[in-house]
């Protein structure tokens, strides 16, 4: 839930609360059953709250748990590339060390068949 309607929720939660409140304590009821009707409103306001809550909590979870599941799935990639790329990069350097060891020989054979001479 964005802040803005958060606090718009929060705005006409409160105002329907003031509103009702307003309205038992000058309706022409007795004492008793206007402190009733006060607790009834109360605790379905609370009820209310808590439920909207609780929804606002599971929303927060579920888009917690999508972004360390996109995070993890990211985390994967990457190292599934760079285990590609480092197989590429050892390949690449064992054909470099093969080609060295070969143009080593061959100067090795140059330097013998100088020194025969």
């Amino acid at each position: 839930m964005s802040n803005s309607t958060g606090n718009t929720v929060l705005a006409l939660l409160t105002g329907a609360a003031v509103g009702a409140g307003i309205g038992i304590l000058f309706a022409p009821d007795k004492g008793s059953k206007t402190r009733e009707k006060i607790k009834d409103g109360y605790q379905d306001a609370r009820k209310d709250l808590v439920h909207k809550f609780k929804n606002a909590s599971e929303e927060l979870k579920s888009r917690f748990s999508s972004t360390r599941n996109d995070l993890e799935e990211t985390y994967e990639e990457l190292v599934t590339n760079m285990s590609h790329k480092t197989e590429d990069v050892i390949s690449f350097l064992e054909t470099k060390l093969s080609d060295l060891k070969a143009q080593n020989i061959k100067l090795q054979k140059e330097k013998e068949a100088k020194l025969q001479k």
